[in-house]
């Protein structure tokens, strides 16, 4: 079936921007209070909890959720500009970022009344964190090639099998996962897969941190050996979970924080050139700035499309490709312009050692939430190339 693609051409309405104000100034304290250092995104206190608690007082987790599980009923829009500002200013969101983002909407559609009730009231709180178990040794992207098997057993199922490159989850109390309960069929590969809650830190689960070259430890490999799931923590229907992660992942896919990772160079770049930039300089960062420009417009027109209850699954496959290859590129741009940057610039020390950390984590940038090939390959078959 081919996809209609649109993007609907939508503008943030005024409330957004007086939210807008208001996540700025909570920023700001916290900054001057020293909380975070918006200008070192190499810090290692990358999960601070009493953060995480004090954006959950705000009122901005489980921003479009019903009050009745704790959020707030407010929209899509809201919430972007939410997660725009914490990106921008660099500050520690990872507690609840994934949580929030999609775990707790996937919790929303499938899980029973009694976990949403027990769960979703701490994410809006700022108190759990969430990881995603989907990647797979040996399967890259591929998520309908998982091998890590359900098997049924009195009152769940039993987990044996890994899971790889699995963010937080040194960190994570809870895993939203993919695990084979049954074969795929010669019709359709994708048959077999089920969605299950987790709970981490409980026998029979190994997690083993993966260094990255920056020297931080985001990424783990999660060792299941006879790990005991039980029944009432299946999400959704028995084997048909690849419906079900489809949808998840656009909202993983389409967020602002999917081409703002390295953001912080470009405008430690823009205070290096100051007030009377020299037209290479000037012609080099209006690009860049026309081009964040217009993914951001992208990201936009998604998050009004989830507000309308679409599955805008190919647009956000679409954000995601050019965005990550975008801040993946950034670096290198913001380090060839910055040859013209004077060498009395009072911050040149900050934007080296911030490029410095921006080019080391840059490849990870299109792979983590599905790889580039894999992202075309759904745009392609959205668009009914294949």
């Amino acid at each position: 079936m081919t996809a209609a693609l649109r993007f609907d051409p939508i503008r943030l309405p005024p409330k957004c921007e007086q939210l807008r104000k208001e996540v700025r100034a909570f920023l700001a304290e916290e900054i001057a209070a020293g909380t975070f250092d918006p200008h070192k995104p190499n810090r290692e206190d990358t999960d601070v909890p009493e953060f995480s608690r004090k954006v959950g007082e705000r009122g901005w987790l489980g921003m479009t959720w019903p009050k009745k599980y704790g959020g707030h009923e407010r929209s899509f829009l809201e919430r972007y500009v939410v997660t725009e500002e914490m990106r921008v200013a660099n500050a520690p969101t990872r507690r609840f970022f994934v949580a929030d983002r999609q775990s707790g909407p996937v919790l929303l559609k499938y899980a029973p009344e009694h976990i949403k009730m027990e769960i979703l009231p701490r994410i809006c709180k700022g108190e759990i964190c969430f990881a995603i178990g989907m990647s797979e040794p040996n399967s890259g992207s591929d998520l309908f090639a998982a091998k890590t098997r359900a098997t049924k057993t009195d009152g769940g199922y039993l987990i044996n099998g890994t899971k790889i490159w699995t963010s937080s989850a040194h960190i994570a109390d809870y895993m939203i996962a993919i695990f084979r309960t049954s074969p795929p069929t010669k019709e359709n590969r994708r048959h077999g897969l089920t969605q299950f809650l987790v709970k981490m830190k409980q026998p029979g689960i190994q997690v083993n941190p993966i260094g990255q070259i920056t020297g931080q430890y985001e990424f783990n490999e999660v060792v299941f050996t006879d790990y005991f799931v039980p029944d009432d923590h299946v999400l959704g229907e028995i084997d048909g979970a690849w419906k079900q992660a489809t949808s998840e992942l656009a909202y993983e896919r389409s967020g602002p924080e999917r081409f703002l990772e390295t953001y912080y160079v470009l405008t430690e770049l823009v205070r290096a050139v100051g007030n009377n930039p020299d037209t290479r300089s000037a012609e080099g960062i209006g690009r860049l700035v026309a081009q964040v420009h217009t993914m951001r417009r992208m990201s936009v027109s998604v998050a009004g499309m989830l507000q309308a209850g679409k599955e805008p699954v190919v647009e956000a496959s679409i954000v995601k490709d050019i965005g990550t290859i975008w801040e993946q590129q950034l670096p290198h741009r913001v380090r060839e312009l910055s040859a013209f940057v004077e060498e009395t610039a009072t911050n040149r020390e900050t934007l080296e050692k911030q490029l410095d950390f921006a080019i080391k984590t840059a490849p990870k940038l299109t792979i983590q939430g599905g790889t580039t090939e894999v992202l075309r390959g759904i745009i392609a078959r959205g668009l009914g190339l294949r």
